[in-house]
């Protein structure tokens, strides 16, 4: 695994410079219109030209952007990757004016920039060349690897060239098969963000096509927009799964939800399904299923496979520039071979997944969002400045990030320990996976919110401010203050907080402190924590009389020190919830006056010691704490 996590960074860095592709696709799609009706015949020149020159430095556009994926956006790293292209592109253009650079070379360079950054970034050199030494001397090492390395490719270009034009030959004459393997492959790399390695493969290096103008272009996409009739079998099967197989999944996790949850699932579930149709972001929908069965997910797989299978023997070609929704659809359809076709096979498609998940739901009782303790996925654009330093606490804070970037739908993160990151806390704050890939790689699904959630993040981190982060002190549902059924608590005249209902007999310590006091029945502890918060929590409501060591125990006494999740105060859940007027369990800080702000995780259930149920921005810095 750990080999397989280094490589979602790559994964990330290859799909960075195709954000630019849905450009040259709608410029050329708008070179299509009569524009000479409104007084501007040369517009359509002017739009194919936009078009055909974001194609033309496509290598250029991936070796930048591939450079700045692996290194986190490192200037050096960037410029190294641009002067390596201009220094190949002159030397071969000089020796062999037939040898064009290709997105393979553009890739290459941008990883061989890359990992020079990393390999390089901090080198010390003698003191009167130091000038020298540390980022500033990745561009002038890639500037010889790149001398050198053109140096070879005129003399072995035309080969290369030639098998890429051969290995596009056999890919097609594994017929529809080798599409069903693509598809398959595909969808099961898409677990792991790894699907953008082998799409850049099939999209960008295999197969040629000579242009009219006489240059070539390599791989399905650019061959597509080329005009190449013989290109788009790698893209067109995925449309009815975009557009079609992942919203019928959506309606039927909506439809087999609990009655009381359906508004919500509703709600959230349209948007992922609408996201899925329009843009082809799919992983809203597959994360929802993905972990709690597997198994189907496999199915689904399969099922994407067949579907390219189906498109590619019916003899659909289609394109995309970003991915296989319904935008791209209507903007390229003027290029595609009967991709008017992929609609009828979509509502066929839609239908068998909407009933296959209906009856896999109920069947093996998979417990999807809405119906039992399954993923979570909310619709919290507005709360995303809220809970951003809630999910980094879970994920172990700023000290336990070594790298964070992001890309559609996911953030992707190195971390010094992969153990104290609290998966329940980010399902808790909107996550619909977390998938560790070894060596300290870990992707964290948040949907199409991941790069806004990231730049909260990195504000947070920034920010000089002591913040105080609070677990959860039982295992149960978290509910607001006001809903304490007690008019002290839940005016807040005690204090402001949160409240929890148990469903575990088990107190523990919310913060790192000091215990002041503890009441002589038991049922409520007071702590102190280093930034001088004073924190009560309270046991049940009208619980002072209910006395004996037959209701609470305390495990710790005043003047102890204790730290999240240690265990307090045990009581008789059973006779509490009988004798009590309420479980409910207020944590408060009862010195709110020093208190600047106020951030609460969703509230809904939580496990005993989860991270990240609140927080709290002190007024003034007073050292000690985490800070944001």
């Amino acid at each position: 695994m750990t080999f397989i996590g280094s490589l979602q960074q790559l994964g990330r860095a290859f799909m960075l410079p195709m954000i630019v592709l849905p450009a040259a696709a709608v410029f050329l799609s708008l070179s299509q219109l009569p524009w000479d009706w409104i007084g501007l015949p040369g517009m359509p020149e002017h739009l194919r030209a936009a078009s055909d020159i974001i194609f033309a430095y496509l290598p250029f556009v991936f070796a930048l952007g591939i450079a700045l994926g692996l290194t986190g956006n490192a200037l050096a790293a960037g410029m190294a990757a641009l002067i390596g292209m201009i220094i190949y592109t002159g030397i071969t253009g000089s020796a062999n004016p037939e040898i064009e650079p290709t997105v393979l070379i553009g890739s290459f360079m941008g990883i061989i920039s890359g990992f020079s950054h990393e390999r390089f970034k901090d080198l010390k050199l003698p003191e009167y060349i130091q000038f020298f030494g540390g980022p500033r001397f990745v561009p002038l090492f890639v500037s010889f690897i790149s001398l050198l390395f053109a140096i070879g490719m005129v003399n072995i270009a035309p080969y290369l060239q030639a098998l890429l034009v051969e290995l596009g030959k056999t890919v097609s004459s594994g017929g529809g098969f080798g599409v069903f393997l693509y598809g398959f492959i595909h969808r099961i790399l898409t677990v792991f963000g790894l699907h953008h390695l082998v799409s850049h493969v099939f999209w960008f290096q295999i197969g040629g096509y000579e242009t009219e103008a006489g240059n070539m272009v390599y791989g399905d996409l650019p061959r597509f927009f080329a005009g190449d009739p013989t290109a788009g079998s790698f893209m067109a099967g995925l449309y009815p799964t975009m557009m079609f197989a992942l919203p019928a999944i959506a309606f039927a996790i909506i439809h087999e939800a609990r009655e009381d949850l359906k508004p919500k699932i509703r709600k959230t579930f349209l948007y992922a399904a609408l996201a899925s149709f329009l843009t082809g972001v799919t992983e809203p929908v597959e994360f929802a299923f993905l972990f709690v069965a597997p198994y189907l997910y496999v199915v689904h797989a399969l099922l994407s496979g067949v579907i390219m299978w189906i498109t590619y023997e019916l003899g659909i070609l289609h394109g995309f520039s970003f991915s296989a929704g319904a935008i791209d659809f209507i903007i390229n359809e003027h290029l595609a071979t009967r991709g008017w076709l992929l609609l009828p096979i979509g509502v066929v498609v839609g239908i068998v997944y909407y009933f296959l998940f209906r009856w896999a739901i109920r069947r093996f009782r998979i417990p999807t969002p809405g119906r039992e303790e399954g993923s979570q996925l909310d619709e919290w654009a507005g709360d995303i400045p809220y809970r951003a330093p809630l999910i980094l606490q879970a994920i172990g804070g700023k000290q336990n990030i070594v790298q964070m970037e992001s890309c559609i739908t996911r953030l992707r993160l190195k971390v010094s320990n992969e153990k104290i990151i609290d998966i329940n806390a980010l399902r808790n704050l909107g996550a619909a996976g977390v998938i560790r890939l070894g060596g300290g790689h870990v992707q964290v699904v948040f949907g199409t919110y991941s790069e806004l959630i990231r730049e909260e993040m990195l504000k947070a981190i920034r920010r000089d401010q002591a913040q105080v982060l609070f677990h959860s002190p039982m295992q149960g549902k978290m509910i607001p203050l006001e809903e304490v059924p007690d008019p002290i608590f839940a005016g807040k005249l005690v204090g402001q907080g949160v409240a929890f209902i148990p469903d575990r007999g088990e107190l523990v310590s919310p913060v790192k402190g000091k215990v002041i006091h503890i009441y002589p029945t038991m049922h409520a502890i007071g702590i102190k924590t280093a930034e001088g918060l004073e924190v009560l929590l309270h046991i049940g409501i009208d619980t002072s009389r209910l006395a004996g060591k037959s209701y609470f125990q305390s495990l710790v006494k005043e003047g102890d020190d204790v730290t999240p999740g240690m265990l307090l105060i045990r009581f008789n859940l059973q006779r509490v919830r009988k004798e009590a007027k309420s479980l409910a369990t207020p944590m408060v800080i009862t010195n709110s006056d020093v208190v600047q702000s106020w951030r609460y995780a969703p509230f809904k259930a939580v496990r005993k010691g989860q991270s990240s149920v609140m927080s709290v921005v002190l007024k003034e810095s007073n050292g000690g704490g985490e800070t944001q």
